[in-house]
């Protein structure tokens, strides 16, 4: 029997995380596979938790403070699913909608005998309305720099640099190797350091093939216009789901340290200078 511990975090996307449930529990599985849901719910208005509750009853809910964020909701979920010592952990955004097979296509790297070396699999989300890639593994364009672009293949697995963990399978033995997502970081960033710290440590990171989910992506600019207060704009710039000022950088002198005085001027250029940056994107 092989196993999957699923790990999500939530805050209020009560319909959202219905939805994505649905789609985990629709999947087309053999019979020797199976998965537990742990799932932690940062203080949720919107009647999230009891939704959970009445539709999908096996779901293991845990309450958060409600200052967990992304990154704290998902290590206390994984911390709790590690007690049961699951083959995968299946690291999955509430607000992605899993295809038929995407468990099963995820699981099909680590069923080839020939892949020697143990891999992260990641899937690859598709924005329904525009028809564009969303989320999924990518390359960088140099190793010194953060800079990267997608990759993907609709017929083979891929390796990638680094991945956002909308639909992420972590192996046990790399878990057992490296831990969970680093408590450096309150709420995004987490899953790249993850997936470059899994590359470093020997392990490889790939991307399964197609399209196996769907999800909008809803960072947008990841600045604020200047028709925002220079005040309002600093917030954002330290904010954990704007900016993260600190934790960004830690980030990039963890993975980068020679790319580290561009990345400080660019953080400072994105909030003084708005309209500069919108215009040539240094």
């Amino acid at each position: 029997m092989t196993t999957i511990a699923v790990l999500l975090a939530t805050f209020n996307r009560r319909d959202k995380t219905v939805s994505c449930l649905e789609s985990l529990f629709a999947q087309n599985l053999p019979e020797e596979v199976s998965f537990s849901v742990f799932l932690t719910d940062d203080a949720s208005s919107d009647g999230t938790p009891d939704a959970i509750a009445k539709n999908f009853p096996t779901v293991n809910i845990f309450a958060g403070s409600g200052s967990l964020f992304w990154a704290g909701g998902m290590r206390n979920s994984w911390s709790a699913a590690q007690q049961t010592d699951p083959d995968f952990y299946l690291l999955l955004n509430d607000d992605t909608i899993l295809v038929a097979n995407a468990l099963t296509g995820l699981l099909g790297y680590s069923s080839n005998t020939k892949n020697q070396v143990q891999a992260i699999v990641i899937g690859t989300t598709q924005d329904n309305g525009t028809g564009e890639i969303s989320y999924g593994g990518h390359r960088l364009f140099n190793k010194n720099k953060v800079q990267n672009y997608n990759v993907r293949s609709d017929t083979e697995f891929v390796e990638c640099d680094l991945a956002n963990a909308n639909i992420m399978l972590v192996p046990r033995a790399i878990v057992n190797k490296i831990g969970i997502l680093s408590g450096a970081y309150t709420h995004s960033i987490a899953d790249f350091d993850y997936t470059l710290t899994a590359n470093k440590k020997g392990f490889k990171v790939v991307v399964a093939p197609g399209i196996l989910g769907y999800c909008v992506d809803d960072h947008g600019n990841n600045w604020k216009s200047a028709n925002v207060s220079l005040k309002d704009r600093i917030k954002y710039l330290k904010s954990p789901k704007g900016l993260a000022y600190n934790e960004y950088l830690k980030f990039i002198k963890r993975h980068f340290p020679t790319h580290f005085p561009a990345s400080f001027l660019k953080l400072w250029m994105k909030t003084l200078f708005p309209m500069l940056w919108d215009k040539f994107k240094v």
